[in-house]
């Protein structure tokens, strides 16, 4: 979301009075405003310094103290019935300063595995997996496998980690970077997981660090959340330089290890918030993923970035719902849909460009569009984002994507089929939360996340949902 604009600023204000009529209502009528009440000091915890409304998340994280925890770096070493040999991953500084670690395996983890490892031992990747199964897997079957045009290939060439509380019993203890910072991060975890599993390792960053987020969903360190985020968690001038990938490469999984890269495309990256005195450091990884083959990464300034990012929301906010849904192929979406499920669509999209247009001409968008990392560009002026925000154009767009992708199965369809958590929260969810932000509504998005929520399953079911039954 963003920075509240000046009507925002009335809102804050007004809390005090707001709080003594409730107060006196509930002296003369207890029964019916206790829940208002409730509700309404429930809110005014989110309300932050500077009249920021900040999200649960935000919220949440302000109000902990709590010190990061210290973590112990797990090596196939550690396994009791694995008799690893091999050299120590105990790193030099030397060594650190050039390391990729990379944080969840899942489809886009392997494939930006797979591609920096191809950079060869210059540039060394570490894979820090999620749980100790994990591990144990990769010792009977190491190697990340690949599949491209029908060619498979297999890379093992890799160090691997997990990351854990809990010191091991067996083989060298070593804390994660064996206690010093870590230069360089790439977080592929599903979007939900992405910011706390790198507020967990806090401790091993700073300003010369660079944490670079390729998840799907806009990524929560846009303005205004950033900054609060990055000056209660670390200190003056030493938060991280904080990088976001926009990938709209189509990647499904095989397996665990095992992903088929079945739609290329490209990736646009950029700061979202640099740290002024340390941009330089993150060079080195944006240099990494620039030359990294198979990824076809390019650099964009920030505001081309974030529209960017908005639509690749848009994308994901109608491609992977309602596949997860219908349990379809991408394809299924495009190649002729029935009347029902294109109306449907539509309003989808109709729904969504209301909320870009709205969001495009709020004063709270300046900061992203005209400030600091942000290149002067008539195609990035108000006027034209609510042509390119428009219904008509955002429909173009879903149609070439949807071109591109059509032999692909989303990641949340894999998801739902597999008993997993989605990320129809980051997607769908976020529309519904920028457009209560806007004073609009989002009744069909809200709808479809509470679908996938609550496992529905087929177009029929689907479209009664919406439509009724004929």
């Amino acid at each position: 979301m963003v920075n509240p604009g000046p009507d925002d600023a009335l809102h804050v204000q007004g809390f005090a009075e707001v709080l003594e009529i409730l107060c006196f209502w509930r002296r003369a009528d207890t029964s019916s405003c206790d829940l208002l009440l409730a509700v309404f000091l429930l809110k005014l915890t989110e309300v932050p310094k500077n009249g920021v409304i900040m999200p649960p998340w935000l919220h949440d994280i302000t109000q902990s103290t709590s010190a990061a925890p210290k973590l112990y770096a797990w090596t196939p070493e550690n396994l009791p019935n694995c008799s690893a040999d091999g050299e120590s991953q105990s790193a030099t500084p030397k060594d650190l300063q050039k390391r990729i670690f990379i944080l969840g395996i899942g489809n886009l983890g392997r494939f930006y595995a797979n591609s920096l490892a191809k950079l060869g031992q210059e540039v060394p990747v570490t894979l820090v997996l999620h749980r100790k199964s994990l591990l144990e897997h990769w010792v009977s079957e190491p190697g990340i496998e690949l599949t491209r045009y029908d060619v498979t290939e297999r890379i093992s060439s890799f160090n691997v980690e997990w990351w854990t509380e809990q010191a091991p019993a067996h083989g060298p203890v070593r804390e994660v970077c064996d206690g010093a910072k870590i230069a360089n991060l790439l977080v592929a975890t599903k979007a939900p997981d992405a910011l706390p599993q790198v507020d967990r390792l806090r401790r091993y960053l700073d300003g010369n660090s660079t944490v670079g987020f390729v998840q799907n969903g806009m990524n929560k360190l846009w303005p205004p959340y950033g900054a609060i985020y990055s000056e209660h968690r670390f200190p003056p001038r030493q938060h991280p330089n904080w990088l976001v990938c926009v990938t709209t490469h189509g990647v499904y999984s095989l397996g665990a290890f095992k992903s088929v890269h079945a739609a290329p495309a490209d990736i646009a990256m950029g700061l979202v918030l640099p740290n002024p005195d340390t941009a330089g450091a993150a060079d080195y990884l944006t240099e990494q993923i620039l030359k990294a083959p198979e990824l076809e990464a390019r650099k964009v300034p920030r505001n081309a970035l974030w529209v960017l990012q908005l639509e690749k929301l848009i994308i994901n906010s109608l491609i992977n719902p309602l596949t997860a849904v219908i349990r379809c192929m991408n394809g299924h979406l495009f190649d002729q849909p029935a009347p029902g499920l294109k109306k449907l669509m539509d309003m989808l999209v109709d729904e969504a460009s209301q909320i870009l247009q709205a969001l495009a001409q709020h004063s709270s968008s300046q900061d992203i569009l005209t400030g600091v990392d942000s290149a002067p560009d008539a195609d990035l002026s108000k006027e034209a984002l609510v042509e390119r925000f428009s219904a008509a154009q955002l429909n173009a767009m879903l149609q070439r994507v949807g071109e591109k992708v059509k032999e692909n199965r989303s990641s949340m369809c894999q998801d739902v089929m597999a008993g997993k958590q989605t990320e129809v929260r980051e997607f769908n969810g976020w529309l519904v939360q920028m457009a209560e932000f806007l004073g609009l509504e989002a009744p069909n998005h809200k709808k479809l996340c509470e679908l996938v929520e609550a496992g529905v399953v087929g177009e029929q079911n689907l479209l009664e949902a919406y439509f009724g039954k004929k």
